[in-house]
């Protein structure tokens, strides 16, 4: 019994001189903790200040039913259930039977609201008892965040988020996700917290022990305006062609800042949202749009021009057995080089090519190296394609006896939409190629911290002399009755484009599908935007021809923003219609600002503004439009109150 007591008089000193911080520690683990506050995330706008995505503090309402003196809880615990039954329309017997009962069985959190804003939370907190705090008043706050988007599902891929998984994985797509770490993310606070059994946990005081730090807000170069017209124009071409996907992108030709992109995927119950970015992250083979690239390059090296004769040979040439088709049966017989390329001759535009660099293919490829087209554009959102070019000098499988020939028409070359548009952009900007931006400031409380300028991946891309040919022809595919692309033309105002059609899967006789595309810029003249639109695996028993897929949606994109924007100089006859567009927005935006779930009066508006105005008001409804136009007439009443998944029907002609 001696021994066995001078073991434990042993054991007791060493925990308590010896082992005592280890085990003072382990107590306090399992009992407080220190908790990270999430700092509000910055928010993101468009170019003019609209809100594109917000943080929203959410708060959580507890309360310690023993922390208070009965003296103190007997004379506020009437006040504080009428005051509950007040904000909630509970009755205030119920909340006093509730809180008694938690003091009872010496409950220390019982949560009284949950998921309030911060309004609701400063009235809660004020409420008789739980103003007295934490301590004795028995107070509990929980904060949170969550990510609102007010335009809704428009833009959602682009404007992004950060999200992280269960096993620590985190996805950051979009602007959100690439300047989130850098601007957006802020710096956690710290907040103790003490464990009160059955695994719940209560702030120990109503104060965080280190502040969060809210993050930067980032103003986009995204316009809402124009990013709601391409987005409304790229669903409806998508629907009614049965396509599984497709975007749009929208730049300023002079800054490179990017408007507008959408991009649209198809769900297995056949509606489309935001999927994937495939402005951005999809590459593949451009087909017809290449062509432009091809005689920007043999057009450099003095080794064509326009005027020289090209023999289609009856739309069909061989090489090694493999064939190049025109689309016109029989083809085009003799045709000078630019109308090859209005007509969009595979035939002519290959034999041409071949003809300039069949014994120097090197040269070919250098001199599309030399106008960046290997090169990615290392934008900062995640997830870009890549280029890919075959050179006869790297063995890596790409080169063959016919990857020259099949280069010149789109095959075997690869390009993401974003990557295209830049090259085509710079041919409308004078030859200057600028970098894509999306981020036009980052602010802290109004206050710029990180402007964002205009970069200039190269001065000049090629000379003068051929910019001004590429700029032609690009016009000629309009204006010109036989071009491709002069279904689209307009005396109102011009546009310069080239069509796509490339065969997709075409290995396999089965899966064989299309690409349609149009990029180009507007006005043709002095060009304010370039745009490029992609639409993959149209249903080929409605159509899938570049010119009749894509470009319907190059021209209302194009259309609708020369309407809103008109350059007075170039479009004399539009000036009388400027101030009226004024005015159609300005009531727009009086509307939507006025009316968040009552019914406005929409009749008078233009159709694709009346539907973004309904789609981003508080309550989900579903909107239908017959006709196109201006809205002439509504189903549902102004000053009705709306209800979620209600149908609203709109008449316009």
């Amino acid at each position: 019994m001696f021994v066995f007591g001078l073991a434990v008089l042993f054991k007791l000193v060493g925990i308590q001189f010896f082992h005592g911080d280890k085990y003072k520690n382990l107590a306090k683990e399992q009992t407080v903790k220190n908790v990270t506050i999430p700092a509000n995330r910055g928010n993101v706008y468009a170019d003019d200040g609209s809100l594109l995505a917000t943080s929203i503090p959410k708060y959580n309402i507890a309360i310690d039913a023993v922390v208070s003196s009965v003296k103190l809880f007997e004379e506020h615990i009437k006040g504080l259930c009428d005051s509950l039954a007040s904000y909630s329309g509970i009755s205030s017997a119920h909340y006093e039977k509730l809180i008694r009962k938690a003091r009872a069985n010496r409950n220390q959190y019982l949560l009284l609201v949950k998921n309030i804003g911060y309004s609701d939370y400063i009235r809660i907190r004020n409420f008789p008892l739980l103003n007295k705090g934490a301590i004795p008043g028995g107070l509990i706050v929980e904060q949170n965040t969550k990510r609102e988007f007010p335009m809704g599902e428009i833009a959602r891929r682009t404007i992004g988020y950060e999200k992280e998984d269960d096993f620590g994985y985190v996805t950051r797509p979009g602007i959100d996700g690439a300047f989130g770490v850098k601007y957006l993310r802020g710096t956690d606070g710290k907040r103790l917290k003490q464990k009160i059994g059955n695994g719940k946990w209560k702030p120990i005081t109503d104060s965080n022990q280190v502040e969060p730090k809210d993050g930067s807000d980032v103003y986009t170069t995204i316009n809402v305006n124009i990013q709601d017209i391409a987005h409304h124009a790229l669903l409806e071409q998508l629907v009614k062609y049965k396509a599984d996907h497709g975007c749009v992108v929208v730049m300023e030709t002079k800054t490179g800042e990017v408007k507008a992109i959408s991009n649209l995927g198809r769900s297995t119950r056949g509606t489309y949202y935001e999927r994937l970015n495939y402005a951005v992250g999809e590459s593949h083979e451009p087909g017809s749009t290449f062509k432009l690239m091809a005689l920007a390059a043999a057009f450099e090296d003095k080794l064509v021009d326009t005027s020289d004769v090209v023999d289609t040979e009856k739309g069909i040439i061989s090489f090694y057995g493999k064939k190049v088709r025109d689309s016109k049966h029989g083809g085009y017989g003799e045709i000078t080089v630019s109308k090859a390329f209005e007509v969009s001759s595979n035939t002519g535009i290959v034999k041409v090519i071949d003809k300039a660099y069949k014994n120097q293919p090197s040269k070919f490829i250098d001199r599309l190296y030399a106008m960046n087209l290997r090169d990615s554009l290392a934008i900062p959102i995640i997830g870009e394609g890549q280029p890919v070019i075959p050179d006869p000098r790297i063995k890596n499988g790409r080169w063959s006896g016919i990857a020259l020939q099949w280069m010149a028409y789109g095959y075997g070359v690869s390009f993401t939409p974003l990557q295209t548009l830049t090259f085509y952009n710079a041919i409308g900007n004078d030859g200057e190629m600028v970098k894509p931006q999306f981020l036009k400031e980052v602010k802290e409380f109004d206050k710029v911290i990180d402007p964002f300028k205009k970069e200039v991946i190269n001065k000049q891309i090629c000379s003068k002399e051929t910019i001004a040919k590429l700029q032609q022809l690009l016009k000629n595919v309009v204006k010109k009755e036989h071009g491709t692309g002069h279904r689209l033309y307009s005396e109102n105002f011009s546009m310069a484009g080239k069509t796509g059609t490339c065969q997709k899967d075409y290995r396999n006789k089965e899966k064989l599908n299309y690409i349609s595309s149009f990029v180009g810029y507007f006005p043709a003249e002095k060009p304010k935007y370039s745009c490029i639109v992609v639409i993959h695996e149209p249903d080929k028993s409605v159509g899938y021809y570049g010119a009749d897929v894509s470009g319907p949606v190059f021209k209302k994109i194009a259309q609708k923003i020369f309407t809103d924007t008109p350059l007075i100089d170039e479009v004399k006859s539009l000036e009388v219609k400027n101030a009226l567009v004024e005015n159609e927005y300005e009531n727009f935006y009086k509307i939507a600002k006025t009316y968040k779930t009552i019914m406005p009066n929409v009749v008078g508006l233009p159709a694709m503004d009346a539907l973004a105005l309904l789609e981003n008001m508080q309550v989900n409804v579903n909107v239908k439009l017959q006709g196109n136009g201006v809205v002439k007439q509504q189903s549902t009443k102004e000053g009705i109150k709306l209800s979620s998944n209600q149908t609203i029907v709109l008449t316009a002609s």
